[in-house]
This record gives structure tokens, C-alpha cells and sequence, in this order.
């Protein structure tokens, strides 16, 4: 437990141990964003699964978090944590920071990401990079441009003075994640469309084939895994994780929100979209008890959201450059435009594309898909003195 003399009170940095205290760990956003009008409280019983032993995230990595406290009132929280297969990937030396959430204070946000430094140059880390909750393959990043926009299912949101916090502390910028806002009537560009029926013959498109969900989610978990390798940042699903997310999937998604582009017989591309549960729970303040439960069912049956996400798109490295992975990319963006279409769906963010993906960018915009939210992930080295904790080189 670390306590400091500040003005306005004594700030404590408490670890999460007990139960009691990850129940105070999940609500520390809202006692501080509850004013936000874009602000969405996340669904609670959602958040504790995620973190409890069940995250198969966890047969890889360990995470500690800690809650700052000011005269025993919450005012942030962060956790760290070190994940054997981003190291086993990206270096022995990497350590992540995550759920960053704290009042606009420099004393609070330096006294959260000095634990967390902490615990991970103990445990060798030299190289921070963040925020993550857990993983890159779940929520991430620092959201620097579009906070008037609500946040879309499993995408994060905070208030406008993170980034610079982290930059105070010596975090440098590492990646820049864009998210596009696109109308479900978008038209097709005549060459996109020329493109697409000179491989005609060679590709065809499906639907999910729930029948033999087993084989369909492997097929789906080495598509990824194959075209997001060279991404910054990669880590690939487990095969645990990604069954864990489909049959998440499995209750949200009808069939024709997953398509999957064979070429040739094989699958080489694949989408995946989603309604966008947070528009279907803004108003439940996170509580599925009493009416909770009744509400979102009907929202998600005959209530569908009208509003999307594309958290999922892939095309196989080896086809990735030139016109025929433009032509399986196509595929299955106009096979899932139609699904949406069909149910309603006004509209939808295709999320997270990195912004060095030109190719998919320039896919994108041509349907006139526009960049309305920026999120941002930081990085920062750090030094051990011999007898010391971390600090900045």
C-alpha cells in the first residue's frame, strides 16, 4: 500500500486483492464519467467474467491491479500485466499497462503508472507499451480524437486529458488506431466492382456454417492468426480464446454476420460484424437485475440494434498485395453490407484498422467510410537500478 501527502488529501494506491476490491476496481469509471454524455457503463457481470479466472487470457499471462483512492474515494485505477506470448513474440523484456481510468489529476495518474511500472520491471520488463485490457485482442488503446461519439461494443472511451497525463509521465506515442463510421447504403466504385467479377470463378462466398461450429471457429482463429502476423503488436488466439469468443459470437451473431471468402476451394478471407451491444445497454447502467435481462433480449431480438461493428476482417498474407486480395477483401464487405442491410442496420464502425494500413484504408475510403475516432497506444523504456524500482532512460 503506498500513501502520499497531496493537496486535497491523502492519495492511496491500493493493490487489488480481495473481491471487494475488484468490484470497486470495475466501478471506478463511472464515478467519473458518469456525467460524460458519451459515456456508456459497461455491463458488469460482462466486466467480472473478463476478469476472473474463466479468461482463458489467463493460461498465458498474470496482471496485477491497483486502486487510487483519495481520502477513500476512488479517483482511478490501472492494472498491470505480463503476457508469455506477446514475449514469446515481441521480446522477454515487454510488460503492458491496462484499464487506465482516473480524474484529471498529474499526482493520480503518476502514482498509478509508478505501481504498475513497479511490478513490471520486478518481473523484467524493460519495454511498457499500453493501455490494454487485457490484450491488443481486446480492448485498447487511448481514445485522442472523437470523444463526443458513444463507444461501440467492446471498444474503450475516456476524457480528453489521458494522452497528455501519459506523456507527462514520458510515454511516447507507438501506434495510432483509427476507427471508420460508414452508412450501410454505401455504393460500390465501378472499378471496385470490375475488380471483384474478374476473380468471379475462382472466389466464392459463405455464410458461417453453425453445424460444424468446432471446425468453422479453427478455420476462422488461423485466418486471423495469418493475416494480422505482421501487425504491430500481433499476438495470436489460442485456440482456448477463440472458442471462448465464438461462443460469445454464437449468442449475438446471426450466421450471415460471418462470411468467409474461399478462393479456389480454400479459405483465404473472412468479416465478421456485430450489433452494437452498447447501444442496446446505455440505459441499464451496467445492471442486468430486475428488468435488465428482458430489455436486452428484446433489443437484440426484435429491437435489433440499428447501429454495427466490424471488429474482425482478414485476408491471407499471401494475397494481401494486388488486386486479388482487393477482389477477396470485396467479397466479403459487400456479403456482409447485405446481411446488415437486410436487418436493418443504418450503419456501422469498422474498427480498429491500423493507420499505416494503407491497403485497407484506400479500400475503405473509396466507400466513403470516413475516420471519425482515434485511439492511441503508448510506450515508454524503462531502466532497474540496482537497488531501486523502475525508472525512465
Amino acid at each position: 500500500m503506498i500513501n502520499q501527502k497531496l493537496p486535497g488529501g491523502i492519495l492511496e494506491i491500493r493493490p487489488v486483492v480481495r473481491a471487494r476490491e475488484r468490484r470497486a476496481f470495475l466501478r471506478v469509471p463511472q464515478y467519473f464519467h458518469g456525467d460524460d454524455p458519451a459515456w456508456i457503463t459497461p455491463l458488469h457481470l460482462e466486466r467480472r467474467l473478463h476478469m476472473s479466472a474463466r479468461n482463458p487470457y489467463f493460461r498465458h499471462a498474470e496482471w496485477q491491479g491497483w486502486l487510487a483512492l483519495r481520502d477513500g474515494h476512488p479517483v482511478g485505477r490501472i492494472s498491470a500485466q505480463v503476457d508469455r506470448l506477446h514475449r514469446e513474440h515481441h521480446g522477454d523484456d515487454t510488460g503492458h499497462f491496462g484499464f487506465l481510468d482516473a480524474v484529471d489529476d498529474p499526482e493520480v495518474f503518476a502514482a498509478l503508472l509508478d505501481a504498475a511500472e513497479s511490478w513490471l520491471g520486478a518481473r523484467g520488463t524493460r519495454r511498457v507499451t499500453g493501455p490494454f485490457s487485457f490484450s491488443i485482442n481486446q480492448e485498447c488503446g487511448v481514445l485522442v480524437e472523437g470523444f463526443e461519439h458513444p463507444p461501440v461494443v467492446m471498444m474503450p472511451h475516456n476524457g480528453a486529458w489521458y494522452g497528455h497525463r501519459l506523456e507527462e509521465r514520458g510515454y511516447e506515442p507507438a501506434a495510432d488506431l483509427l476507427a471508420y463510421w460508414i452508412d450501410t447504403d454505401f455504393v460500390h466504385p465501378r472499378a471496385m466492382v470490375a475488380v471483384l467479377r474478374r476473380f468471379s470463378r475462382r472466389i466464392h462466398i459463405r455464410t458461417l456454417r453453425t453445424r460444424d461450429l468446432k471446425a468453422e471457429l479453427a478455420t476462422l482463429r488461423e485466418l486471423f492468426n495469418d493475416a494480422w502476423a505482421d501487425n504491430w503488436g500481433f499476438v495470436p488466439f489460442t485456440e482456448e480464446e477463440f472458442d471462448d469468443l465464438g461462443q460469445t459470437l454464437k449468442i449475438l451473431l446471426p450466421d450471415d454476420y460471418i462470411q468467409i471468402a474461399e478462393l479456389d476451394g480454400e479459405p483465404a478471407a473472412f468479416i465478421v460484424a456485430m450489433p452494437d451491444l452498447n447501444h442496446a445497454i446505455r440505459d441499464l447502467h451496467g445492471r442486468l437485475l430486475p428488468l435488465g435481462w428482458a430489455r436486452l433480449l428484446w433489443r437484440l431480438g426484435g429491437g435489433r440494434p440499428r447501429q454495427g461493428r466490424v471488429p474482425l476482417m482478414g485476408v491471407r498474407r499471401a494475397h494481401q498485395q494486388g488486386t486479388l486480395g482487393a477482389a477477396l477483401a470485396l467479397g466479403v464487405i459487400a456479403a456482409v453490407q447485405a446481411a446488415l442491410v437486410r436487418r436493418g442496420v443504418k450503419g456501422v464502425e469498422l474498427s480498429w484498422i491500423l493507420e499505416e494500413n494503407t491497403g485497407m484504408r484506400t479500400i475503405l475510403e473509396s466507400f466513403g467510410a470516413r475516420i471519425y475516432k482515434r485511439y492511441r497506444l503508448y510506450q515508454r523504456q524503462l531502466t532497474v537500478p540496482a537497488a531501486g524500482a523502475p525508472v525512465a532512460s
